[in-house]
């Protein structure tokens, strides 16, 4: 995939953070959302990622195969054609959950030339446009990448000028704009995530947490209860330390689900408290065959039923 080939060129940072000295402040008014009174197996709907079902055939095959697998839902690339991929929905029910950003990692907000911004500021407006017309709420933005020519700070002052210029095309089509945590070397703490979030003081900026990314500095289930309300989407996906460690750190993520290290019962106990929403994505790069479209599906019933 040219999203996870891209990201294997970035190093994570390291180092301390700054912290907002009103941290105490940040979670105020965060109180957990109640468990709704329904069992536990039937509060979320399946979601896929549409990057990761390397299945050969059109998009209405591909569909197919995903609802036999026993999804509810996708998440559709945006830039597709808008309607082969409603065409495809209707034919076999299948809701989009989200829509991920296709343009964020060639023309991402943080770059220093203003015209390649402008590109990754028009890109995710088209992507907002196929969330409407999907009909669905959320779109999945990397809102820019650190590294030796961009700094920190000019990712995060560059990234955030741009995201203000999409919030009334957000509010305009009713869709959030929800922020990634990926290996961009940026938004390294969940407190720094809530203040990057907190700053627009708008419900069409929330997070999209991924459990899988966050494992090499992080524990999900803290980032969940700590983002809280902020949540907009949640990435379900698998990751090894072992592997990371023998192998290097991008093979971390060449397991199957609930096959790694992430404390799946810990992340749903915190996501049924925490986490308002009602869909779960996974993004697990193994599904070549309808086979092992079924066998994540049953994998993913099992952290569901935990």
């Amino acid at each position: 995939m040219e999203r996870r080939n891209f990201i294997k060129n970035t190093l994570l940072a390291t180092g301390a953070l700054a912290f907002s000295s009103a941290g105490e402040n940040l979670f105020a008014g965060n109180a957990p959302v109640a468990s709704p009174p329904f069992p536990a197996a039937t509060r979320f709907k399946k979601s896929v990622m549409w990057g990761t079902v390397g299945l050969e055939g059109s998009v209405l095959d591909k569909c197919k195969a995903i609802k036999e697998a026993g999804y509810n839902g996708i998440e559709p690339n945006s830039h597709m054609d808008r309607n082969e991929v409603s065409a495809a929905m209707k034919s076999t029910g299948l809701i989009a959950s989200s829509v991920c950003c296709s343009t964020h990692w060639e023309n991402p907000l943080s770059h220093p030339d203003a015209s390649v911004r402008r590109k990754g500021i028009d890109g995710m407006i088209v992507a907002l446009e196929d969330a409407k017309a999907y009909g669905t709420d959320a779109v999945l933005l990397v809102p820019g990448v650190v590294n030796e020519t961009v700094r920190y700070d000019e990712c995060w002052n560059r990234s955030v000028e741009s995201i203000r210029q999409l919030l009334p095309v957000a509010e305009k089509l009713n869709v959030k704009i929800c922020i990634e945590n990926v290996w961009n070397n940026f938004l390294l703490s969940p407190m720094e995530a809530c203040n990057y979030v907190d700053q627009f003081n708008s419900d069409y900026v929330r997070f999209y947490f991924d459990c899988g990314n966050i494992l090499v500095y992080g524990w999900p289930e803290q980032w969940i209860r700590i983002l809280g309300k902020r949540i907009g989407r949640i990435h379900i996906k698998e990751f090894s330390k072992q592997e990371a460690d023998k192998q290097g750190r991008w093979a971390g993520f060449n397991v199957k689900l609930t096959e790694g290290d992430v404390d799946w019962k810990s992340v749903m106990d915190e996501a049924r408290k925490s986490y308002n929403g009602e869909w779960l994505t996974t993004e697990q790069d193994n599904s070549q065959t309808l086979a092992d479209l079924k066998d994540l599906s049953k994998r993913f019933d099992k952290i569901l039923a935990m």
